[in-house]
């Protein structure tokens, strides 16, 4: 496995990036959908949920909250 960027195909440079850019925008909409719903619509302390955003996660937090942690 390469270990710098410069040493990584196009092709990976182009997965990893957009990987990158679609969590970052999951947790995003995430954190704004955290924010705006109301504590009663959300399944646990929201500030959990928030705080768990932090992780690098490839995305499963945030779909994880979309999924199981909003009240319908």
């Amino acid at each position: 496995m390469a270990g710098k960027w410069k040493e990584l195909s196009p092709g990976t440079r182009r997965l990893i990036a957009g990987v990158a850019v679609t969590e970052a925008g999951l947790k995003v909409a995430a954190l704004i959908d955290i924010k705006r719903r109301p504590a009663e619509e959300i399944r646990g302390p929201k500030w959990l949920w928030a705080s768990s955003m932090i992780v690098n996660s490839a995305g499963v937090i945030p779909l994880s909250y979309f999924a199981f942690g909003r009240r319908r």
